[in-house]
């Protein structure tokens, strides 16, 4: 007569506490890095936000004969029209955007203090 050994092929409670806390350690290291990595990407689209809006302008001042001591603002139709779909684009970092002083002056984004400038 044999005698059968019935071996369970499951985990031991420190065999899943060690996954567990590799898996832990990998978290702590990769959110940090996907935060910068969103706050990099909405930098820099605010700031080509910003060329475009500043070409837009220039277009227009362009066309429209415009010095660059003439100021303008960016909710004008006028400008608008030298945009795609005549609207501003949103800010993705919940800024709004300011024309500049004039039409040489780049255009300002309200979170310039995180780095959105052109």
């Amino acid at each position: 007569m044999k005698i059968q050994n019935k071996k369970n092929g499951a985990f031991t409670l420190v065999e899943i506490m060690i996954v567990v806390a590799i898996i832990g350690l990998l978290a702590a290291i990769a959110i940090p890095n996907f935060v910068k990595a969103r706050t990099t990407a909405q930098k820099n689209s605010c700031i080509a936000n910003l060329k475009q809006i500043d070409g837009a302008v220039q277009q227009w001042a362009l066309e429209q004969k415009k010095v660059a001591t003439d100021t303008y603002s960016l909710t004008s139709a006028e400008i608008k029209a030298y945009m795609k779909g005549s609207r501003l684009p949103d800010c993705p970092g919940s800024g709004t955007y300011a024309a500049g002083a004039n039409v040489s002056a780049s255009p300002k984004c309200s979170l310039s203090s995180l780095g959105h400038t052109l």
